[in-house]
């Protein structure tokens, strides 16, 4: 259930940090909003996980789930290219994030 949590919290994380850059600097209200939001349900779920995982592996694995997902959102809102290399990079990254899992 932990595990779950911080996937979950992992996946807010790419939210708030998409809606931080909407926001444009906090001067347009709905992403403000979702950003606010987003972030505080992101920590909390990070904190509780923390509770029964190591705090490294438990922090390891939310950055990597909240960067994969903020380039991968980023993408489908046409704002930045994923080229070969970045998706080969994003793949050792999410692979990185299963060996954290595999061995906690």
């Amino acid at each position: 259930m932990h595990w779950l949590a911080l996937i979950l919290s992992g996946t807010l994380e790419a939210v708030w940090a998409t809606a931080l850059a909407a926001s444009d600097g906090f001067r347009r209200p709905r992403p403000t909003a979702l950003f606010g939001g987003a972030l505080v349900l992101s920590m909390v779920g990070l904190a509780w996980a923390m509770t029964a995982l190591p705090a490294g592996t438990a922090y390891a694995v939310w950055v990597g789930i909240g960067a994969v997902g903020t380039v991968l959102l980023a993408v489908a809102r046409r704002e930045e290219r994923l080229g070969f290399a970045r998706a080969a990079l994003l793949l050792v990254l999410v692979a990185c994030v299963a060996g954290l899992k595999a061995v906690a």
